[in-house]
């Protein structure tokens, strides 16, 4: 029963590394159930370079 434990702990931290790799910007969610792992969820965002207002032709108005 040990030996099953420790490959199940083992699964349980292949997956958490897996749901690491890569990640930039996110987050890892471990959701628990009576002191058991249950589930792992990956929420990833993308980060876009931002465009300076100088590079368009914007012309901002000032209000009085």
């Amino acid at each position: 029963m040990a030996k099953k434990r420790e490959a199940l702990d083992d699964q349980l931290k292949e997956r958490i590394v897996k749901a690491l790799e890569d990640l930039e910007y996110g987050s890892i969610h471990i959701v628990v159930h009576d002191s058991q792992v249950v589930q792992i969820e990956r929420t990833e965002k993308y980060r876009l370079p931002a465009e300076k207002l100088e590079n368009k032709n914007v012309s901002v108005r000032v209000s009085k």
